[in-house]
């Protein structure tokens, strides 16, 4: 149980004076005795020199003490707020700080005296708000000096804050987005898991089937990036197979591109030679090529003696041969069909006439406060207005007869 001390602004008191004194922190320290300490703070400000004190004092406490922003944090009061070790601010609540002010009186030396003294002071309350908020002095004393009002999330932004306080009931279930990530791959649940930290939280525990609707869209926005991003291709003699990590012994391998049906159990022979022995999906073993298995010369002289014809290698030999043969080709069919399609695209591109390559880059461009229609710029020209100069000269003269 946390050891609660409230800073409240009364009709009388603020910060430096009552119970909102460094005095009176001192001994409510002094009763937690070390326990854990919630600091509540809802206040305009008041003394510098006070909230330097029970900034010092809150830092320099035993136990773990958060500081709350219920309210208002303005002035010196916001110096205060920065001495937790975690600082929680209300979302409806304000965050202000701005130029030490004194009240004074006096000859010219001494209004000096007191200008030299504001400006020492605005450099200790500007560097306890660099070391929370890990911002430079420049922009530190330039939100000081425009007298910067802060919302929740604004100073959670800027770093014054760790924490935005919401009172609203947690609303995600946690039953129903695992009963939609369970139909995904291993790989892409792991990756969920660890974006939805879904595992360590145990209070999701309401039903909401609007937010899940919306949660199950964002999902699939994960999984198709997941699937850019971690899909692996291997060519092999049977087809294509996907695969989130290397080809290695225990790996998963799906026969499809979003990763969902597993590869057919089967012995798969790879471009490069090696042999996968797939049951259930998963790679059971690799074998690797057999150098010595190297692809004969193909420029042997034809006159060869007949004993050269008499193939030394076992039947299972020459099947691997034909297998990795086979993948190989499947590779070079694949980039061969890749390469075909971008030169038809290239070809239609060059196809394309004057004026359908002007139709694709025409402007739309209206300047400002022209009366023509937007619709001008879509409508084709009717098929009977001449296009050439010869054609719109003979309409001119026929015209004219």
């Amino acid at each position: 149980m946390s050891y609660k001390i409230y800073l409240y602004d009364t009709e009388t008191d603020c910060i430096g004076s009552g119970n909102l004194s460094s005095a009176y922190i001192q001994t409510q320290l002094e009763a937690a005795a070390g326990s854990d300490v919630e600091v509540h703070i809802s206040s305009v400000g008041g003394s510098a020199f006070d909230a330097i004190a029970i900034y010092d004092l809150l830092k320099k406490y035993p136990g773990k003490v958060t500081t709350y922003i219920d309210a208002l944090a303005a002035s010196a009061a916001s110096v205060v707020a920065m001495g937790g070790r975690q600082v929680v601010m209300s979302k409806y609540a304000l965050l202000m700080i701005h130029k030490p002010m004194v009240g004074t009186g006096g000859n010219a030396d001494e209004l000096l005296k007191d200008v030299q003294m504001l400006n020492v002071v605005q450099e200790r309350l500007a560097q306890i708000y660099i070391d929370k908020s890990g911002l430079d002095g420049v922009t530190v004393n330039s939100l000081i000096n425009s007298v910067t009002w802060m919302t929740a999330d604004q100073a959670l932004d800027l770093g014054f804050i760790d924490q935005v306080e919401d009172y609203s009931t947690e609303i995600t279930n946690s039953a129903l987005i695992k009963n939609y990530t369970s139909t995904a791959p291993a790989v892409y649940q792991r990756c969920i898991n660890k974006i939805l930290n879904i595992k360590n939280n145990n209070s999701m525990n309401i039903e909401n089937k609007e937010l899940i609707e919306k949660t199950t869209s964002v999902l699939d926005k994960i999984m198709n990036f997941l699937k850019r991003v971690v899909n692996k291709q291997t060519i092999t003699d049977k087809g294509t197979l996907h695969h989130a990590g290397q080809i290695e012994e225990g790996a998963e391998v799906y026969q499809d591109e979003d990763m969902t049906s597993p590869a057919i159990s089967d012995t798969y022979t790879c471009a490069d030679g090696k042999q996968l022995d797939i049951q259930q999906g998963k790679i059971q073993s690799v074998t690797p090529a057999d150098p010595e298995k190297a692809p004969e010369a193909e420029d042997e002289d034809e006159d060869l003696p007949e004993s050269k014809f008499k193939s030394t290698k076992k039947p299972a030999d020459v099947q691997n041969r034909m297998q990795q043969l086979k993948a190989r080709l499947h590779a070079q069919n694949a980039l061969l069909t890749e390469a075909r399609t971008a030169l038809e695209e290239a070809n239609n591109r060059l196809q394309k006439t004057r004026t359908e390559v002007k139709n694709e880059i025409k402007s739309t461009f209206t300047p400002e406060g022209s009366k023509r229609s937007n619709k001008a710029h879509t409508e084709p020209a009717p098929f009977f207005a001449p296009q050439s100069e010869i054609a719109k000269n003979a309409v001119k003269k026929a015209i004219a007869s």
